[in-house]
């Protein structure tokens, strides 16, 4: 069955569902990069915690190394990972929704190309 064969509606649900499989791909990108950096963040949280309050500490500003008192980036680095948790917890939402919007539009589309299959199959006869 070739694609102009296919009925409107099911080639809206299959535009739906390509479309929604492009969002869960693009959701699961942005989460694991989400992952990535939480991972830096709690990586440097844990050398922080090993380092003196005396020691210099430094961190890249554009093309810079500025220095900066460890009690100042310890807040700035637990607030990034909160924010960076809170922003994995949200994709993690998105991408549950799609994987049941897509669930969901499969189901819908299985459906209505076996309600089309015996239809066809009468009109060859």
């Amino acid at each position: 069955m070739s694609q102009p064969e296919l009925p409107p509606y099911i080639r809206e649900q299959l535009a739906r569902f390509d479309q929604t499989q492009q969002n869960l791909q693009a959701v699961q990108i942005q989460k694991q990069q989400v992952e990535m950096e939480l991972s830096e963040t709690e990586k440097a949280l844990q050398e922080l915690a090993k380092a003196s309050d005396s020691e210099s500490i430094y961190k890249f500003a554009g093309n810079l190394l500025i220095k900066v008192a460890k009690p100042d980036i310890v807040k700035e680095l637990t607030e990034k990972k909160e924010l960076a948790n809170t922003r994995k917890m949200v994709l993690a939402k998105q991408e549950s929704r799609f994987k049941e919007s897509i669930k969901d539009l499969q189901t819908k589309i299985d459906d209505a190309v076996k309600g089309k299959q015996p239809q066809a199959a009468e009109e060859e006869s």
